[in-house]
Order: structure tokens, then C-alpha cells, then sequence
């Protein structure tokens, strides 16, 4: 399996834009991040793509798992983001629709 490595200096946009392009053409996206830095560009960029795809019908979510993998001889700790894509109906895609949605603090 491929994974879109993700850093801390990475461009939140630019990875929206890749995660965004996949779902469109069909292909699986599995993101992997090493540190706090990373997790935060990954996640920004969820964000972004999802805001791109949804006027488009699709909307996505995502579902987080550790992984140890070998970076240089070292063993290092990732986290690896699976996207999952859903359909959704014409008439669920006005944009009002996600901006009143009440926030749950927990």
C-alpha cells in the first residue's frame, strides 16, 4: 500500500490538493505522519479537501492508526490516515447545511 507522507513542512494545501485529485480519479488515499507537526498538516489538509470536494457531491472522513515503521535504522512511531469517501445527495450539498452545525465540546 502507498502512502502520501505528510510533514510538518508540508503544505496543508497543496496535500488538499493531491487528497482531492485521488478521490476524484478513484484511487485509495492513506496518508502516514511522523509527529505532532505532521499530524497538524494532515489534518488542516483533510479539512481543506473535504471543503473542496463537497460542492462536488463527495464528501470524506478519516480514521487514524499507529504504525511502527523504520526511518534511517530507527524505529519511530507513525500515525497513518485512511480517507474514506462517501456520496452524498444534490440537495445535502448547500453550503449552509455544515456551517449551523451546532458544536459538541467534549
Amino acid at each position: 500500500m502507498e502512502y502520501l507522507k505528510v510533514s510538518s513542512k508540508s503544505s496543508p494545501s497543496s496535500v488538499a490538493g493531491a487528497i482531492a485529485g485521488m478521490v476524484k480519479d478513484g484511487v485509495p488515499v492513506n496518508m502516514q505522519c511522523v509527529g505532532a507537526g505532521a499530524v497538524n498538516q494532515a489534518v488542516k489538509a483533510i479539512a481543506i479537501a473535504r471543503g473542496f470536494l463537497i460542492p462536488t457531491g463527495v464528501d470524506i472522513s478519516c480514521a487514524p492508526t499507529f504504525s511502527d515503521i523504520e526511518i534511517g535504522g530507527e524505529s519511530r512511531t507513525a500515525i497513518r490516515i485512511a480517507i474514506y469517501v462517501h456520496r452524498i445527495a444534490a440537495q445535502d450539498v448547500s453550503p449552509s447545511s455544515f456551517e449551523d452545525e451546532d458544536e459538541v465540546m467534549v
